[in-house]
């Protein structure tokens, strides 16, 4: 078998996969995915909000934001206790799950934040789960102190074009959200980097995002491709319930590309997920999917039951991938660790 991948690089070479058929669509992303994972191993998460609402951002899909906040209801909570986040991450590890990521509604960590951080970090790795972060923008010093203690991912989504973010969001540029991955990058954690589609934009800023990724040093080790779940109350939700959502299709025609163009990168099927008939999440795993979020919440918004997924993937023949996690990522961008130097037989090697 050719392991290696044409690689896209060019908005018109990506544009040309957007315009398969679907079926010539699906095939080459799942010959795709196989020559650069197991067929049927799927690696499943959890996402706890560590600290909820209240968000100074104004991004126009999130219910977390302060400045929707008296419309959409949300009610801000302070930053969850620790021993209470140990517990989760104690129930997602019994479930399956082999990665546990913690999300705060913060533009961005303060300092007096950061020992909490690293605190949870370390406990939740001692519980043999790797370990994810979304916080906001990160400075440099920040991105290396996550790295100090162990971080393997850190998320922070681009979510939509260059040209299309304007109308996502007022208080943070496009270039902020690229120099907080450089930051990450740079200090060794691997980069968790997707989209949202539906928010209104075009299948020509679905192309421009793809791009974007194609264009990173490396691509994002791990890509959620979220499609909105319009929440009533914030100006994009309002908007898509006006004019109607995105279709699954086209949704997962962004999954296959995407797919495709970052052949060696984990592709999340995320929110919008708890909306997908069986048929339809099948077609999302054909399209190179192979990563999603278990438990029935998504920081605020629904999803699947575990009950549901387990049957499921019973069905389709999945089995879980098993945690790998990291004392500390020395490189990302050839993914050397200091576990990599431990000898063989070590646990932390395992």
């Amino acid at each position: 078998m050719n392991i290696h991948s044409p690689t896209y690089k060019s908005k018109e070479e990506i544009a040309r996969l957007f315009d398969l058929p679907l079926m010539d669509l699906l095939m080459q992303a799942q010959n795709v995915h196989r020559q650069h994972f197991n067929a049927n191993e799927v690696q499943i998460s959890t996402l706890l909000s560590i600290k909820t609402g209240n968000c100074p951002e104004d991004c126009g899909y999130c219910s977390q934001s302060g400045h929707h906040r008296d419309k959409t209801g949300l009610e801000a909570e302070k930053r969850l206790e620790i021993q209470k986040v140990i517990n989760a991450a104690k129930r997602a590890k019994a479930s399956g799950s082999s990665r546990f990521c913690m999300g705060a509604a913060w533009k961005h960590p303060s300092a007096k934040d950061m020992p909490y951080l690293v605190e949870l970090i370390s406990e939740v790795k001692n519980l043999g789960l790797e370990t994810c972060m979304t916080l906001g923008m990160l400075k440099p010093d920040q991105a290396q102190t996550l790295a100090d203690a162990g971080l393997d991912y850190y998320n922070h989504n681009l979510d939509t074009s260059r040209n299309y973010y304007s109308q996502v969001t007022s208080t943070r540029s496009y270039d902020d959200r690229l120099e907080t991955l450089d930051h990450v990058r740079n200090a060794g954690i691997n980069v968790c980097s997707g989209s949202i589609v539906g928010m209104g934009e075009s299948r020509e800023d679905r192309i421009d995002w793809v791009h974007e990724l194609t264009q990173m040093p490396i691509p994002p080790q791990s890509i959620p491709v979220n499609l909105l779940v319009p929440i009533e109350g914030t100006p994009l939700g309002d908007k898509v319930l006006a004019e109607g959502q995105l279709s699954v299709i086209e949704w997962i025609r962004t999954i296959a590309v995407t797919r495709i163009c970052c052949p060696t990168s984990y592709v999340r099927l995320s929110a919008g997920r708890e909306s997908l008939t069986d048929g339809e999440q099948a077609l999302a795993f054909m399209a190179g999917a192979n990563s999603f979020f278990y438990g029935d919440k998504l920081l605020t918004t629904g999803n699947q039951s575990q009950a549901n997924d387990d049957r499921l993937m019973a069905e389709l023949g999945l089995h879980p991938e098993k945690a790998a996690p990291r004392l500390k990522v020395i490189n990302a961008m050839t993914g050397k660790s200091e576990l990599d130097d431990l000898p063989q037989g070590c646990p932390l090697s395992a």
